[in-house]
């Protein structure tokens, strides 16, 4: 794709980055997941189809760690034939543009646990770590030039945990998870990114 639209513009097609295989974007109605494809222009938040339930979803982002392992993550291969234009103009992906960026925050935290926890609690303390939750947010202007908010929570697939949990601790793959992410945010948003 090229981009020719005065100030700004671009004569280099787009360049793909990275893919994130996935994040989760929290709803008041249902948290919804899905891949994060960075090029060196934009961020493509692509829809995946709905694999949990509501109260799995929000566990998994309560604890930073996928409950149910069975779902194949996506791999850049899975959009080599579809366009960049596409996978923007479809209404259930989230598009944003990096130069209409204002910031980027991550943060990490650790889970208020409330009685219904407490198998996760045992676990936790049987273990002998703790379940740190790490989220981004991004603000950027909107197309109508208002500041806008996408919060995701960096929640990795059973696929990409569970063969690491072999030799990791859960806190290690967390946070290299969330590290790769903030990575690969730092080649396309360099003066953009605060981390905490």
């Amino acid at each position: 794709m090229m981009y020719e639209t005065g100030k700004g513009s671009y004569t280099a097609p787009e360049r793909k980055v990275a893919l994130v295989h996935r994040v989760i974007v929290p709803d008041k109605d249902y948290p919804k997941e899905y891949a994060l494809l960075v090029t060196d222009r934009r961020s493509i938040f692509i829809r995946q189809e709905k694999t949990r339930s509501s109260f799995v979803l929000r566990g998994e982002m309560r604890y930073g760690t996928a409950m149910v392992t069975d779902v194949q993550p996506k791999t850049p291969r899975d959009y080599e034939n579809t366009s960049l234009d596409s996978l923007a103009a479809d209404a259930s992906n989230i598009v944003v543009p990096h130069v209409a960026v204002i910031s980027l925050v991550m943060t990490k935290g650790e889970p208020n646990f409330r009685l219904q926890d407490l198998f996760i609690w045992l676990t936790m303390r049987r273990q002998g770590h703790k379940f740190h939750v790490y989220d981004f947010e991004m603000n950027y202007r909107d197309n109508a030039n208002l500041e806008t908010r996408v919060r995701f929570y960096m929640v990795p697939l059973g696929v990409y945990f569970k063969p690491r949990r072999q030799t990791q601790t859960r806190e290690t793959i967390l946070r290299e998870y969330a590290m790769d992410a903030l990575q690969i945010f730092q080649k396309v948003l360099p003066n953009r990114i605060i981390s905490s």
